[in-house]
């Protein structure tokens, strides 16, 4: 007999993790807010990922150094690194990172069109030849969990040696973010709508 779909919802889920409140920060996580205040983030959000980061700041800051190295200062261009931190939001399905690294694709200069066939789960096939390298890259490894030697030979020879070594870094860091994310049920900004459908809560 075929299985039963499962049942999903475009109903935002209850987080599990309360707000910490801003007015009675402690001072580890306060200096997590002036890290990212004093950053290339430029303004601390109490929401997603750096929300999470506040119930276990000691970890939090370090994560959020990481993160703001992967995304503003390594060899990798902003569009490449932007269109894979897509790709693996849509692999997890990560409701606010989607919502939130979408907006910087395209004008990273990702195009519309890509960022539509990421989101549907489609090959962007309009892409042009560098983001495809990273897609067959990235959809490789997380599959197989490992990569050919042709696939690597291409994103190498976009890349560089360092480069694909901090592709693995943004990879492996916004897989941490997602499911940061999604364990931890976080939600979007406003009320505004999911961009995936969520699994039937139990």
């Amino acid at each position: 007999m075929p299985k039963k779909p499962s049942k999903q919802s475009r109903k935002q889920p209850s987080p599990r993790l309360p707000a910490v409140a801003m007015d009675g920060l402690k001072s580890e996580q306060q200096a997590i807010v002036d890290a990212i205040n004093n950053g290339p983030r430029g303004r601390f959000m109490n929401a997603g990922p750096f929300a999470v980061f506040l119930h276990a700041p000691t970890y939090g800051m370090l994560a959020q150094q990481l993160g703001g190295h992967l995304r503003f200062n390594t060899s990798v261009p902003p569009r490449l690194s932007e269109f894979a931190i897509l790709c693996t939001g849509r692999y997890w399905k990560a409701q606010f990172e989607w919502h939130a690294h979408a907006k910087i694709a395209a004008k990273q200069g990702v195009k519309e069109t890509t960022i539509r066939d990421l989101h549907a789960g489609r090959a962007p096939k309009s892409a042009p030849r560098d983001e495809m390298a990273i897609y067959a890259f990235v959809k490789e490894l997380y599959a197989t969990r490992r990569v050919s030697n042709a696939t690597y030979a291409r994103v190498q020879k976009l890349l560089g040696d360092a480069g694909v070594v901090e592709l693995v870094g943004i990879l492996g860091y916004y897989v941490l973010i997602s499911m940061t994310l999604n364990v931890f049920r976080m939600p979007l900004p406003d009320d505004t709508p999911l961009p995936f459908p969520e699994p039937a809560s139990k």
